[in-house]
């Protein structure tokens, strides 16, 4: 596949033109040419040791969901990179309809960009679990939880959500599950709130576009924060 029908599929799914105007999506290093791509390397953030994985494995292509604005350092311009983030962030199907996916949950309600209400009754134990097993991480931090009440309506938002607790809440939205969750905004806020990473909740949408694309491969790569 030459590289250019490699962009046009991932921009048909995510449009490039949809990026939050802060954002800069796109080609982080641009390829010389019209390179044939055969092995594509996928990965949420572009370190140096995953440009290191993707020269040692001969990966013609980095792909990366954060932009290099992220992370400053010292890169080989050899082997291209391009990045979707926000745009994925909102695509249909994307981050956070990937990880409500996942959960097993239905019939998302699409609000503004970035945030999604799914309406179900259920307990935060039964959440909880849910959201553990299908992220695979061993917990999470809840804000006002109810204990002993359901939760009727469900609001999402994979990454980094705290400024949409206020739009969840104006939405009939009882509980946020989200990442990075702020100190204020929890002090704050007059529904429950699930941290569940950053990473973790951003990470499932990997394999959204390993299904898009051809002769992709993992990156090696975990959330920097670790818990003892």
């Amino acid at each position: 596949m030459e590289i250019r029908e490699v962009i046009q599929t991932i921009e048909k799914f995510a449009p490039l033109e949809t990026q939050e105007a802060w954002d800069c999506s796109g080609w982080q290093i641009e390829p010389k040419g019209d390179l044939a791509v055969e092995k594509i390397m996928l990965c949420l953030t572009v370190t140096e040791d995953i440009i290191e994985q993707a020269q040692s494995s001969n990966c013609d292509l980095i792909l990366a969901h954060h932009p290099l604005f992220f992370i400053p350092f010292s890169f080989n311009k050899q082997i291209p990179i391009y990045s979707a983030h926000t745009n994925l962030d909102k695509a249909d199907g994307g981050t956070t309809d990937t990880m409500i996916k996942l959960m097993g949950f239905k019939n998302r309600i699409k609000v503004g960009d970035f945030l999604r209400i799914v309406d179900c009754e259920i307990t935060l134990e039964n959440l909880i679990f849910k959201i553990k097993k299908a992220l695979n991480i061993p917990y999470v931090r809840v804000v006002n939880p109810k204990e002993k009440n359901k939760f009727k309506r469900l609001a999402f938002c994979a990454g980094s959500g705290s400024e949409f607790s206020s739009l969840a809440l104006q939405n009939g939205a009882d509980v946020l599950i989200t990442g990075d969750l702020k100190y204020h905004t929890a002090v704050e806020s007059d529904i429950a709130l699930i941290d569940v990473g950053h990473f973790e909740s951003e990470y499932p949408v990997l394999s959204v576009l390993k299904q898009l694309l051809s002769g992709t491969v993992f990156a090696q790569e975990e959330s920097p924060f670790k818990t003892y």
